[in-house]
C-alpha cells in the first residue's frame, strides 16, 4: 500500500460495506477523509446522513462534516433495499446517535467546493449512486478536471446484475446520474474514474472466518462465529463494542445472502473501492468506453462497455478486472482490528 497521504471525498448511501469503508478509511494511515456526502439508495438520505454522523462520531471524528445529499434519482422515483441492509441500514446494529447535525451545504455544492480549494488534489470515491456528483457537474461542468482520481462501485460487464439480471445497484437507482457522469470523465483533463464493478467485487466475500480473525486480532472476547445455523437476528455478546457493532452489521449481511442462496457471506464492494481510492496499484484495469442503458424496456440501467472500438470514442473509464483477494482481506481485518483496540 502507498505511504503517501490521500485526500479522499467519500459519497455514499450508507449501507453495511459502506460502513465497512468509511471504518476503514477512518483508521488508514494513508487516507485523509476530507468530507462524507449523503446520497439516498441503500436506506433515504436522513438515514444515510444519521448513520455517518453516527459512525464519524463513534470512531472520534467529530471534525469531519457531513454533508446531506439528493433525496432521490434525477428521473426514477427513488429504490431503497432495507431487506439487504436492515431498516437503519446497518443491519442488527444499534449505533448511538450522534450529538451534532449534517452541514447546511448540500453534497452537490461540497463536491464544487471542495474541488476548487483543493485543485486537482482530491480523490473521488462513490460507493452510492451518483446523483450529488451528478447534480454538481451540472452547476459546474469543469469539476471533473479538478478531480486528482475518481472511483467508483458500480456496474457490471458480461456478468449477472444484481438489481436486474444485467444490472448493479448504485447504477439500476439512479441510471441518468451515471450516464452523466460517465459522458463528463475521460475527456478534456478529467481522469478516467476507476470502476469497481459486480465481476471483480462479488469475489471479495466476507465469511465468518473473517470475523473470527477480527475478534481474534482485537482481543474480543469470546469470539463468536456467526453460522447459518443460528436463529436469525442473533446479537453479538462479544466483549469489544466496535466487533459486537460490526457482527451484527455483518450477520444480517449474511442472512441476506444465505436467503438469496448465495452462501452465508456478505459480498464488501464498498471498502474494496476505497482500497483501490487509496492505491489503484492493488487491481489491474482494462480501458473501455463506458455507457448506461437508458431507455431499454428489460436492461435500463444496464452498464455497457465498449472495449474494441465499435463507438469510434475514446475510451472515458478503467474498468477493475483482477486483483489480490487474500492480501486486500489481510489489510481490511488489519484496519478494523486496529480500530476495534483503540475504541474498544
Amino acid at each position: 500500500m502507498t505511504t503517501a497521504t490521500v485526500p479522499v471525498v467519500l459519497d455514499c448511501d450508507t449501507g453495511i460495506d459502506d460502513t465497512l469503508a468509511l471504518l476503514y478509511l477512518l483508521q488508514h494511515p494513508a487516507a485523509e477523509v476530507v468530507a462524507v456526502l449523503s446520497t439516498a439508495g441503500n436506506v433515504p438520505v436522513d438515514v444515510v446522513a444519521a448513520n455517518n454522523l453516527g459512525w464519524l462520531d463513534y470512531c472520534g471524528h467529530a471534525e469531519i462534516e457531513v454533508f446531506p445529499g439528493a433525496e432521490g434519482p434525477l428521473v426514477a422515483d427513488l429504490m431503497t433495499c432495507e431487506d439487504t441492509h436492515g431498516p437503519h441500514g446497518i443491519g442488527y446494529a444499534e449505533l448511538p446517535a450522534a450529538n451534532r447535525q449534517v452541514s447546511e451545504r448540500t453534497a452537490s455544492d461540497a463536491w464544487i467546493e471542495l474541488t476548487r480549494d483543493r485543485p486537482g488534489e482530491l480523490v473521488g470515491l462513490v460507493i452510492g449512486p451518483l446523483t450529488n456528483l451528478a447534480l454538481a457537474i451540472r452547476k459546474d461542468p469543469d469539476l471533473p478536471q479538478r478531480l486528482h482520481r475518481l472511483v467508483i462501485m458500480g456496474g457490471t460487464f458480461n456478468y449477472p446484475g444484481n438489481t436486474t439480471p444485467t444490472s448493479e445497484w448504485n447504477i439500476a437507482v439512479d441510471p441518468e446520474a451515471a450516464h452523466e457522469v460517465f459522458t463528463a470523465f475521460g475527456i478534456d483533463g478529467a481522469p478516467q474514474p476507476i470502476i469497481c464493478s459486480l465481476p471483480l467485487t462479488e469475489q471479495v466475500a466476507f465469511t465468518p472466518d473473517h470475523l473470527v480473525r477480527l475478534a481474534e486480532a482485537a482481543g474480543s472476547v469470546p469470539v463468536e462465529r456467526p453460522s447459518a445455523a443460528d436463529d436469525h437476528g442473533l446479537r453479538s455478546a462479544t466483549s469489544n463494542s466496535t466487533v459486537r457493532l460490526l457482527t451484527d452489521a455483518l450477520r444480517f449481511y449474511f442472512e441476506f445472502h444465505h436467503d438469496h442462496d448465495e452462501g452465508y457471506l456478505a459480498h464488501v464492494h464498498d471498502p474494496f473501492a476505497a482500497a483501490v481510492a487509496l492505491d489503484p496499484g492493488i487491481v489491474r484495469t482494462q480501458p473501455a468506453v463506458v455507457d448506461v442503458e437508458l431507455a431499454g424496456s428489460l436492461t435500463r440501467g444496464t452498464t455497457v462497455a465498449d472495449t474494441r472500438g465499435f463507438w469510434g470514442r475514446q475510451p472515458n473509464a478503467l474498468i477493475a478486472t483482477e486483483t489480490d483477494v487474500p492480501a486486500f482481506f489481510d489489510d481490511l481485518l488489519s484496519r478494523l482490528a486496529e480500530l476495534a483496540r483503540r475504541i474498544g
